[in-house]
């Protein structure tokens, strides 16, 4: 029973570190400007076709009905205002859309043809329609219909900003959708890069898969703890023994690093690393050490799997390793003290990094 309590508490303790570490305080004043402009939705489809318009990775999953979508074509048609689209101006002179890609998207494929389904995009012909649009498609339209869709204007709210953080606030700050994006899903609307392609595909490792869980979808936060794993075992975190880590802010400008993306042979040893140090864990680890009732055990996963990647590195043909030596590592006390307080300080990070080594394969993390 005694046990069983304190395994409750341990759960409860790493769900309170993973919430935490999610909604930690950015004091700084970001350099953001707006402004606002009314564009026709013949200038948006024009922008988007010439690749000028750009819609995020995760952005989103079209989820309006044919219903709903048709409810909306109705409403340009009737003259009703049409809520606000929000976007942002990129350094290549490109707009991100931040928020209003289902209405957007609606006019878009309306005015080609297809439903996002890739079937013939009529209204639907219903009572919730009026009769003299009901069942037609963009084509079958009145000119006057049709002038009427492609020159009504939406009011977009653009926005100028100086750097990825501050964009990273706009989309966190901004986005209206059903639910709020989280930090992962976030990034990988901002980071059109080789970084995020390598991330999403590593994220499909059969053993990775394992460990973690085979869920369908996890709001990415499987794919932000495999930047973790990156971003927690760079120069920058290991030469540093004082101080805050900001995790979002961190996370963001590591995936954002064109030293790091912009860099195959980087690329290719991160995935070669990665593919290793997880074929080890789940050959030698069990899995459920790294689980919690509705989170992932973070710090104790970042301090194995880098304490790992660093045996491996100075002994490739690393062996087996004994429960004896993972109980130890549990039980130590100074362990559990740097993976369950300030998780993100950077003395915590690494000296948890360097029990682990130590504990696990005898081995020295940090020049000490």
């Amino acid at each position: 029973m005694i046990e069983k309590h304190y395994d409750q508490e341990q759960e409860e303790l790493f769900e309170r570190i993973h919430n935490e570490e999610n909604e930690e305080a950015d004091e700084e004043i970001y350099d953001i400007k707006s402004w606002g402009a009314d564009l026709s939705f013949r200038e948006l489809i024009m922008m988007f076709d010439d690749d000028d318009l750009i819609k995020p990775e995760i952005q989103r999953n079209y989820v309006w009905d044919k219903t709903m979508a048709s409810r909306f074509i109705e409403s340009i048609l009737m003259g009703l205002p049409v809520p606000s689209i929000f976007l942002s101006k990129m350094k290549n002179d490109k707009y991100l859309i931040i928020d209003g890609f289902q209405r957007f998207m609606t006019v878009y494929d309306f005015v080609k043809g297809l439903f996002n389904d890739q079937t013939p995009f009529k209204l639907t012909n219903s009572k919730k329609i009026q009769p003299k649009w009901a069942g037609k498609s963009f084509i079958e339209l009145s000119e006057d219909d049709k002038r009427k869709i492609k020159t009504t204007t939406i009011h977009a709210i653009i926005f100028d900003h100086k750097d990825d953080a501050s964009l990273f606030q706009i989309f966190e700050r901004i986005n209206t959708g059903g639910r709020s994006l989280s930090s992962q899903e976030i990034r990988n609307c901002l980071y059109h890069n080789e970084m995020n392609k390598l991330l999403l595909q590593l994220n499909q490792n059969k053993d990775w898969r394992y460990i973690y869980g085979n869920d369908k979808y996890d709001r990415m936060t499987d794919v932000e703890h495999i930047l973790r794993f990156f971003a927690f075992k760079s120069d920058d975190v290991k030469s540093k023994m004082s101080g805050q880590l900001l995790l979002k802010r961190y996370l963001s400008e590591f995936m954002g690093d064109e030293r790091i993306y912009k860099n195959e042979k980087i690329l290719m040893e991160y995935k070669e690393e990665f593919d290793k140090v997880i074929k080890y864990i789940r050959k030698n680890f069990n899995k459920e050490i790294f689980k919690a009732r509705n989170s992932f055990k973070s710090p104790i996963f970042d301090s194995i799997a880098i304490a790992t990647a660093h045996a491996l590195s100075v002994n490739k043909d690393l062996e087996d390793i004994s429960q004896d030596k993972i109980d130890s590592l549990l039980k130590d006390e100074d362990f559990n003290t740097y993976t369950t307080l300030r998780t993100t300080n950077y003395e915590h990070i690494n000296k948890r990094i360097n029990i682990a080594a130590n504990k696990l394969y005898g081995l020295k993390y940090l020049n000490e």
